[in-house]
């Protein structure tokens, strides 16, 4: 039986399908946030950037996310090494770009999923929390010279708001965003007269967004392409949430099919388990990654429990989808549409290699869409070299070494919380996060340094293993 939260999901996917028109729906309006923090002497969100530092390349390099998956954008501009130093010119010189940088990085791990509050109906107040992280990291003591936002969504619906108030408080302090450059690391791949497929896996608030719809229109359009260009989206409902090991989509102590789930249920739609396609899906069954029930054999119920399991459901929709809707058009790459998703880059490779062998009555279904030079597209690494030239451009490069390289912070439920608002985890209800309103003053999170007391340790496990600059960093303050 699929779920409430699922039905409306999908209503809103079909609704705004997968065209470039539908990035219009995102609002240019300025939101009272903007004006509160810039004019309300009284209010706590108010940013006092009249004491804003004239002298800002000292300042450390804002980065944020709903969660910890923009860590992995925090990694790319750690490992970065796309420039000359010296020079500026693009070409590695054996020392990383970032080397005498510091970062402020805010999990906002209390408010996530991110891809859901457009499905909810809450996109203002969605807006306001994007214009709140970027006041964390601009307010007095975290000042940054830069904002980084490490997440799809937030960008879709919230760059413009984030722009709107750093242009009119600190015109100094730009605002990069991450699809932007994964659109252009998407187009560069592909000939100015070739037919070909992009493929856009991403949360559902970022593809209902439109916003990688629109870009890829927009640069194929300044560009001059002449080929043919399809975009084929996928929601990935619930990917980016069992990443973060949010208890609603995966949740390690269960045993068996639980009534709090809402992920992606048996059905025949892109955001479904579609049971037809087992054979492909090759879902791990082992540690109760998969909760299922059968009748007569059959399953009539099956729940994912594994990030990896989510992993492959999307991928395997996504190009079964294009398969049957633009034949033997090949797919140039995958742009990984939420800074969550190259947690799982070995799971996704490895999906799209068992699909090129599998065969159905003999013939190979995806061999001819799924050509050998094609490239999943991870955003965070074209977007740490915007982030260099932009500073560069600037002039707000650092000058010298800096000794603590990174703080590193979380939000959490509010201390004090009503306890009905909260789980048996300590985190907020669904029915809460999504409940609330805009325009409130009461601050239902606190944002503290990150700790092993409020960090998953399945996601410590994957941060440590995938993302070995970060830990370095964030080892010890853990500890």
């Amino acid at each position: 039986m699929r779920n409430k939260s699922l039905d409306i999901i999908a209503a809103l996917i079909l609704l705004t399908a997968c065209s470039p028109k539908d990035g219009s729906k995102v609002s240019s309006q300025s939101i009272p946030i903007v004006k509160t923090a810039l004019q309300d002497t009284a209010s706590v969100y108010y940013a006092d950037y009249k004491t804003y530092p004239e002298e800002i390349s000292a300042l450390p390099i804002g980065v944020f996310d709903s969660g910890t998956g923009g860590l992995t954008v925090l990694e790319s501009l750690l490992k970065a090494d796309c420039f000359n130093n010296t020079t500026g010119a693009e070409g590695s010189d054996g020392i990383p770009d970032f080397a005498s940088e510091h970062f402020t990085y805010l999990a906002d791990q209390a408010n996530m999923p991110y891809g859901n509050y457009a499905s909810a109906g809450k996109l203002d107040f969605f807006r306001e929390l994007v214009v709140k992280d970027a006041l964390f990291l601009t307010k007095i003591p975290n000042r940054s010279k830069i904002v980084v936002i490490a997440c799809n969504t937030a960008t879709a619906y919230g760059l413009n708001d984030v722009r709107d108030l750093l242009s009119k408080g600190i015109p100094a302090v730009k605002v990069i965003g991450v699809i932007e450059a994964g659109t252009r690391a998407s187009m560069d791949m592909i000939g100015p007269e070739e037919n070909a497929a992009i493929g856009v896996l991403a949360t559902v608030g970022t593809i209902s967004s439109g916003g990688y719809q629109k870009a890829i229109a927009s640069a194929s359009a300044e560009r001059g392409y002449k080929g043919k260009i399809d975009i084929v989206c996928q929601p990935g409902l619930g990917f980016a949430e069992a990443v973060d090991m949010e208890s609603d989509f995966a949740d390690m102590k269960a045993t068996a099919v639980r009534d709090n789930y809402r992920g992606p249920s048996i059905g025949n739609d892109s955001l479904s388990i579609d049971t037809k396609l087992l054979d492909r899906y090759k879902f791990n069954f082992a540690g109760n990654a998969v909760l299922y029930q059968k009748e007569r054999g059959n399953y009539s119920n099956i729940q994912l429990n594994s990030a990896a399991n989510y992993a492959r459901l999307h991928l395997v929709n996504l190009i079964e989808r294009h398969r049957l809707q633009n034949g033997d058009l090949p797919l140039r790459n995958i742009i990984l549409g939420c800074t969550h998703y190259p947690f799982l880059l070995d799971t996704l490779k490895k999906v799209v290699d068992e699909l090129r062998q599998y065969e159905k009555n003999g013939v190979r279904l995806y061999e001819k869409v799924l050509p050998e030079d094609m490239e999943f597209i991870d955003p965070s690494v074209y977007t740490a070299k915007e982030v260099y030239a932009k500073l560069r451009e600037q002039g707000i490069l650092s000058a010298s070494p800096a000794s603590d390289r990174l703080n590193a912070y979380i939000s959490i439920p509010a201390s004090g919380s009503d306890a009905k608002n909260l789980d048996k985890d300590g985190n907020f209800t669904y029915d809460f996060k999504y409940g609330r309103e805009a325009g409130k003053e009461d601050q239902s999170v606190d944002i503290v340094p990150f700790s092993i007391k409020n960090i998953n340790p399945y996601n410590l496990q994957r941060i440590r293993e995938r993302l070995p600059q970060t830990w370095s960093l964030i080892e010890k303050e853990i500890k």
